[in-house]
């Protein structure tokens, strides 16, 4: 069912990648969605986003995972590409310490635009190239914890912990989501915040609700 169709799905979680152009978010995406990973990966240009389907227990989730798209270069990312996402990837290339150095000023542009019950790890990536590692693991998780964010280092190329990554924070999603529902007396929208993040499928009606931007 992990590959299941368009209309085989309990719940969408939209997800946006964030971080200094280069550090791999886009093969983070490729890698998850579509197993590819591409070694002459271009700055993306324009909106890009791809979905995968994941079984969380006996729940179908669809991930909306969204890429900035390269106008992160030009500090042009809009409020609109947060709107209505429940997680988020902050990623920084740990064997380049500036993309580090500016993870506090993402975060805070995050918490400008998004939810406050925004789910958020942080990521190094890269760890295929330890021989030239610029960012201590412990200083990261150090950051990570002292923020309230969740902590992994991958990488893109060989696939370490790409999987972990995202559905790390799916499961901390779908948990939340959880636990507004049993919370809730309403059973035609579940919100994280005021962002709708997924609906249950209503009598023969198998999809869920679709996030407007």
């Amino acid at each position: 069912m992990g590959n299941g169709t368009e209309e085989d799905y309990n719940f969408v979680f939209k997800v946006v990648l964030i971080g200094e152009s280069g550090v791999g978010k886009t093969n983070l995406l490729s890698r998850f969605t579509r197993n590819e990973f591409n070694h002459d990966s271009r700055t993306t240009i324009g909106v890009e986003f791809s979905t995968r389907t994941v079984m969380l227990g006996t729940a179908a989730v669809k991930a909306q995972i969204w890429d900035t798209a390269g106008l992160e270069r030009y500090r042009a990312i809009t409020s609109a590409y947060y709107r209505g996402g429940v997680g988020a990837l902050l990623v920084f290339d740990l064997t380049k310490h500036q993309t580090y150095a500016v993870v506090e000023r993402w975060l805070k542009e995050l918490y400008d635009h998004a939810e406050a019950t925004i789910v958020v790890m942080l990521v190094g990536n890269k760890s295929d190239l330890s021989q030239a590692r610029e960012v201590p693991t412990e200083e990261a998780r150090m950051f990570a914890e002292n923020n309230g964010l969740l902590f992994l280092e991958t990488s893109a190329l060989d696939s370490t912990n790409v999987e972990l990554a995202f559905e790390t924070v799916l499961k901390e999603i779908f948990a939340k989501v959880s636990k507004q529902r049993q919370n809730s007396t309403r059973t035609n929208a579940i919100t994280l915040g005021s962002a709708q993040a997924g609906q249950e499928p209503g009598s023969g009606e198998k999809r869920a609700c679709c996030i407007s931007l």
